[in-house]
């Protein structure tokens, strides 16, 4: 061998080796599908995320542009093609709502569930927009208003809608509630739910506690694997050193509250947009101020209220996050900032972060102006793997201040996966499953568990929950390849009967029901008992000293069951 073909070959080696050694690299791209003009809406998915609906297109609001200048309602294939669905304010008075700000809820038949933040029938005590709506609007854009708040049962829900496996929705209000307060602010906000039909049922007002330690003006909630539904308030002083920092909250499906964590500002100040459960179990968001710089913080905690700060933003890495995150199939999380981030920006446009669930965080993006701007929306992860989101401003239209906004995907490489809908419920509830070329499916699962199905299109298949089933992970099989959901479907248990109705301390109770596998806890009348064994169908347990007259409780990985009847201790 010659000495230069031995270098070559020495070359070729060493490059192959440094190959080998080099992690792959992930490709992302960024696009811009729309850019608002104003006449089509302005400042989309305003503190909301966008929804991918059964035909596998995105659907959102704005908060403020359409024809009658008060928000839309609108449809966006993957690609940008843009249909405006509703204009709101086209009712006198505004009484079908108008600015809307939350994220759609999709129900199981398709039809989508939203609030808007003012507009509707009544007057709150700030007098002047009225306090917002619940309407429900189909994909062709039919739109049924359901409840206009009066200010004593809520006002200017900005939060969202959480669908719950009986097809209830829970939902907060900013504002509004009886708690006598917050009268000066127009109230301190509420915890609501209603039904598919409209009727609501407020569960919480908030500032009800003795000086206010139960805190004010909450975000969204989100439906936790343990049945009940946790959230933040954002605070109500404008002084964080006075207590007006956040908290964290749990509340039952009944209206129980409890309040886990009080924000100080050195771990944050304001968490006001919300929760998500991740797939450990742990809760995770972020506060738009306070930590180490005081632009704001991504922290999690654990059920039970332990907090840790996983980052605080210094602003060129992002400032003022205000959208809930989301987790990917990959396990991280992604989210937005406001502000902040390496831009042409005088305030930077904004960013798209990227962090894990121990806090190595990465900015994906930064917004220049022209690719949108201040992106106080959340992210979606559609079936087909890619993130798609919002800016509230930027964009190439000129029509409006800043610009109008826009819509925008980011592909970090993630595989395509299947959505449930809803995520939780009971064997033999329907459930609705999302994805992306689903025509020729071999297999559904849940957890494991086999389940039939009927495939609906392309884009959605329509399956129930097995008998057997636990909660877990949701798979399809496809002709090119295995899809699996990103969120755990909870299997609800349920108490059909217990035997005997009633007995003393030591007696040895049967309870029937479903989902009992991995049971943790039995409890008589809030006291808890000895379990002595545990089937998918039956527990065998024992009645505890101390047990008091009440209802029979099971608590699962599904969450808590609990007895219709009372079981009655001498």
């Amino acid at each position: 061998m010659t000495p230069s073909s031995l270098c070559t070959a020495l070359l070729f080696l060493l490059s192959l080796t440094s190959a080998i050694a080099s992690p792959a690299q992930t490709v992302k791209t960024f696009s811009t599908l729309l850019s608002f003009d104003g006449s089509d809406g302005e400042t989309p998915a305003y503190l909301a995320s966008l929804v991918q609906g059964l035909d596998g297109n995105l659907y959102g609001t704005t908060h403020a542009g359409g024809a009658n200048s008060n928000g839309t309602v609108f449809k966006i294939t993957p690609a940008g093609t843009l249909t405006t669905l509703y204009n709101f304010c086209a009712q006198a008075n505004c009484t079908d709502g108008k600015s809307p700000e939350a994220t759609l809820a999709l129900a199981t038949n398709g039809t989508f569930y939203g609030t808007t933040f003012l507009g509707g029938s009544t007057g709150c005590d700030s007098g002047d927009f009225s306090c917002g709506t619940v309407f429900k609007i189909t994909p062709s854009g039919a739109l049924t208003t359901l409840h206009g708040f009066d200010g004593n049962d809520g006002g200017n829900p900005s939060g969202g809608l959480v669908e719950a496996a009986n097809g209830t929705f829970y939902g907060t209000t900013h504002g509004g509630g009886s708690s006598s307060n917050c009268k000066n602010v127009g109230g301190c906000g509420t915890i609501f739910k209603i039904t598919p039909a409209g009727t609501l049922t407020t569960l919480y007002s908030f500032c009800a506690q003795a000086n206010c330690t139960d805190d004010a003006f909450p975000g969204g909630l989100v439906l936790a694997t343990n049945g009940n539904f946790y959230g933040t308030t954002g605070g109500l002083s404008g002084d964080c050193g006075s207590g007006g920092c956040g908290t964290v909250f749990k509340i039952t499906p009944s209206g129980t509250l409890t309040t886990l964590h009080r924000f100080d500002g050195t771990d944050g100040n304001d968490p006001s947009v919300g929760l998500v459960q991740g797939t450990d179990g742990n809760f995770y968001g972020t506060t738009r101020g306070g930590g180490a710089t005081g632009n704001g913080t991504v922290f999690k905690i654990t059920p039970s209220g332990t907090l840790t700060t996983l980052h605080s933003f210094d602003v060129t890495d992002g400032s003022l996050p205000d959208a809930i995150l989301v987790q990917g199939t990959d396990g991280d999380f992604y989210g937005t900032t406001t502000y902040g981030g390496g831009s042409n920006c005088s305030n930077s446009c904004g960013t798209v972060f990227k962090i894990t669930p121990s806090g190595t965080f990465t900015t994906q993006h930064s917004f220049d102006g022209i690719d949108g701007s201040n992106p106080s929306a959340g992210l979606i992860q559609a079936t087909n793997g890619a993130f798609y989101g919002a800016t509230s401003s930027g964009g190439s239209s000129n029509n409006c201040s800043g610009g109008c906004g826009t819509v925008f995907s980011l592909s970090v490489g993630l595989a395509p996966l299947v959505k449930t809908l809803p995520t939780s419920g009971k064997p033999g509830a329907k459930v609705i499953i999302l994805g992306n070329n689903l025509k020729g499916a071999t297999s559904v699962t849940f957890n494991g568990t086999k389940a039939t199905f009927t495939i609906l299109s392309v884009s959605d298949m329509s399956t129930t929950v097995p008998v057997g089933a636990t909660t877990g992970t949701v798979k399809v099989v496809t002709p090119s390849g295995t899809l699996s959901s990103n969120v755990k479907f909870q299997v609800v248990p349920t108490i059909l009967s217990f035997s005997p109705t009633g007995g003393s301390v030591g007696t040895s109770v049967t309870i029937n029901g479903e989902v009992f596998t991995g049971a943790t806890t039995v409890t008589f009348g809030g006291v808890k008992g000895t379990i002595n064994s545990v089937s998918y169908t039956k527990i065998m347990a024992t009645v505890p000293s101390g047990a008091k007259t009440g209802k029979i409780t099971v608590t699962t990985p599904g969450g808590i069951a609990t007895s219709s009847a009372t079981f009655t201790v001498p």
